[in-house]
């Protein structure tokens, strides 16, 4: 008998990989209950289990006491002495209980109280080591809906995907194989809550580090990452060493590791992005594949940018429904306002008009050194005064044929310098409400003259 008992214990022990300390103490608690049902007393009834002997005994504890007030919980120091010599005032006394005649009552209360025990055991367990599993990585399966709910099986318990952490036009079907990150866990009556995500960014973190060799070993290091969950990301990384393109890195050769986590998230479309310290060249980047004219920092403290571009370039800085800036935007941890150059061009030639400047064009002609043909390709490019042309990038002037690079940056300088010339009022106003001008963001270009 006591063999079986602690061969059960330690089987027990095993298989739901909780400490028998635990199972100890559930048989001490099963022996205490069906001992205050079967003896309907009020004393302090309590048990103790042996190990060594496998035996469990169950005794009455009382306090020696002067003078008892409560027999079921107290004994005189007289009557302790009578059974110990050795006791004294305040000392506990245990008092053996019969636990033969306890028989089916004490099985059946032992059975369920163990059974109790080991399910809270568990419980814990399981809440403790998905606990220290948030933001980790998960394979998982598909088991049913509740709702809008999907339930995932994730091998020792099951984990819930809610709606909100869904991606969108995903469909989850029972015997589906997907990965998922844990986000959080709850600790409910009925046992811990693991709740999963599809749409957080740290899924596409983990991604990374399983695909791509350099991110699991530190040497690219993802800076930020933010998502819309099934439709855009937009990932940005920097390396640690020189020698490594950490763009290229994460992209593999013809796409082969991008690929696979495109594929992992069911056809996300992902922007790689390099990191850079300058804000100017982060927002360049950001915005991808729109061209950047200029970048206004308007309000420093308040992480206010102001962006200006081409008019063809408008709808694709934007993104489809506000997609791309929005991403940008939290990438950055900016607020970006997105202007055509016309938009803005109007905007400069109001606020002349309110500080009393002349808000009429100035002729090509009026700039000192530019010539007649030079004048007359900035015509047939569209480009028909001095606003015009200070509106204008490197690299816009350098897309019109004959213009290279030292002589856009040169049509540049002196248009902007004509401009600064007669407008010092507004650059007045623009330092006092904090705004500092960043031109050029993006300058390449070969010469061709």
């Amino acid at each position: 008998m006591t063999n079986l008992l602690s061969q059960s214990i330690e089987q027990i022990s095993r298989e739901k990989s909780i400490d028998p300390e635990v199972i100890h103490e559930a048989l001490e608690d099963a022996m205490v209950a069906a001992a205050n049902k079967y003896f309907r007393t009020d004393e302090d009834l309590q048990a103790r289990y042996d190990p060594e002997t496998g035996t469990i005994e169950v005794f009455a504890v009382k306090k020696v006491v002067e003078k008892v007030d409560d027999e079921a919980t107290e004994m005189s120091l007289e009557e302790a002495l009578t059974v110990d010599e050795t006791f004294e005032l305040d000392d506990y006394i245990e008092i053996p209980k019969p636990t033969v005649d306890l028989g089916r009552i004490a099985a059946q209360t032992a059975k369920q109280v163990i059974l109790q025990k080991v399910r809270e055991a568990e419980r814990e367990i399981i809440f403790g080591e998905f606990s220290e599993q948030i933001g980790q990585l998960v394979n998982a399966i598909v088991r049913r809906t509740e709702g809008r709910e999907v339930v995932l099986d994730i091998g020792r318990t099951e984990a819930v995907l809610p709606f909100s952490e869904q991606c969108q036009d995903e469909q989850y079907k029972p015997g589906d194989r997907i990965r998922a990150v844990i986000i959080t866990v709850h600790r409910l009556s009925r046992g811990p809550q693991i709740v999963v995500s599809r749409s957080d960014p740290s899924l596409l973190i983990r991604l990374f580090e399983m695909e791509i060799p350099e991110v699991y070993d530190g040497t690219v290091v993802i800076k930020n990452a933010v998502r819309e969950g099934g439709e855009r990301a937009k990932v940005a990384v920097a390396s640690l060493d020189d020698a490594v393109d950490p763009v290229g890195a994460c992209v593999g050769m013809k796409g082969s590791r991008i690929n696979a986590v495109i594929r992992e998230l069911r056809g996300e479309r992902i922007d790689i992005i390099q990191f850079s310290d300058d804000i100017v060249e982060y927002t360049t980047n950001a915005l991808n594949p729109a061209k950047i004219s200029k970048i206004l920092i308007a309000d420093p403290s308040r992480k206010v940018l102001e962006v200006v571009v081409p008019e063809d370039q408008l709808s694709l800085a934007i993104g489809r429904k506000g997609q791309n800036v929005r991403l940008a935007s939290k990438l950055l941890g900016w607020e970006i306002n997105i202007k055509g150059a016309e938009e803005k061009k109007l905007e400069i030639l109001s606020q002349l008009e309110q500080l009393g400047v002349s808000s009429e064009a100035d002729p090509l002609s009026s700039l000192e050194g530019v010539g007649e043909k030079t004048q007359s390709r900035l015509r047939e490019a569209g480009i028909e005064s001095v606003q015009d042309l200070s509106l204008k990038s490197v690299e816009d002037l350098t897309a019109i044929p004959r213009i290279g690079l030292k002589t856009a940056e040169q049509l540049l300088e002196a248009a902007r310098a004509l401009i600064d010339s007669h407008s010092e009022p507004e650059t007045s106003a623009a330092v006092e409400s904090g705004q500092e001008e960043v031109v050029d963001p993006q300058e390449s270009g070969e010469e061709t003259q």
